[in-house]
């Protein structure tokens, strides 16, 4: 049902706690493939995810060239961007199944959906810190990368995929829009910077 696309660059540990979570979905039927665009790491990125059984595209081209190359490769109709250390939490797989199925059982082609950002574990443990990283997530206008991002193939290739820029990522949510754009309940932590 789903290929997950991560963009990697020297984060093994990173990946490695997002390709933990996504064993599950993998079992279960829900992850088809995962792939990861490498852009040229010196640690054991790659060897990481080959050992995962990911399929691993090496390219120095810039993000967005990778990742258009990635969702190329992806076999799936429906694609999920993470960031590698993107955790999402255990509701997600249950989650991402039905808005994919009810998309498809109402012919919904322009649909996407981000994870609600977990605010809670960059914000420490104390009482006013948590209460401020709650208030920036409910003034948030525009989703972040590290959210991820679900979407049918589609509708992504109707947008024209990751634009060249400094930022693709930010840029295609832009242009999916808030209106078209659902958050969904499931949490996501520990996403970093692209590769």
């Amino acid at each position: 049902m789903l290929s997950v696309v991560i963009p990697t660059r020297d984060c093994e540990r990173a990946l490695v706690r997002t390709l933990a979570v996504l064993v599950g979905a993998a079992v279960s039927g829900t992850v088809r493939e995962v792939i990861v665009a490498d852009g040229g790491s010196q640690d054991d990125t790659a060897k990481v995810a080959e050992i995962a059984g990911c399929t691993v595209l090496v390219s120095t081209a810039p993000l967005s060239v990778r990742l258009r190359e990635a969702v190329a490769a992806a076999r799936a109709s429906w694609l999920l961007f993470l960031r590698p250390g993107a955790m999402p939490d255990p509701a997600w797989v249950e989650e991402a199944t039905r808005f994919v199925d009810d998309a498809e059982r109402r012919g919904i082609v322009e649909a996407a959906a981000v994870f609600r950002a977990e605010p809670l574990g960059r914000a420490g443990s104390t009482l006013s810190g948590q209460a401020m990283a709650l208030l920036r997530e409910a003034v948030r206008l525009r989703p972040s990368p590290d959210q991820g991002l679900l979407i049918g193939r589609r509708f992504y290739d109707s947008l024209g995929g990751h634009a060249d820029g400094d930022d693709p990522e930010s840029a295609l949510l832009g242009r999916i829009g808030t209106r078209r754009l659902v958050k969904l309940r499931s949490g996501v932590t520990g996403a970093g910077d692209p590769g």
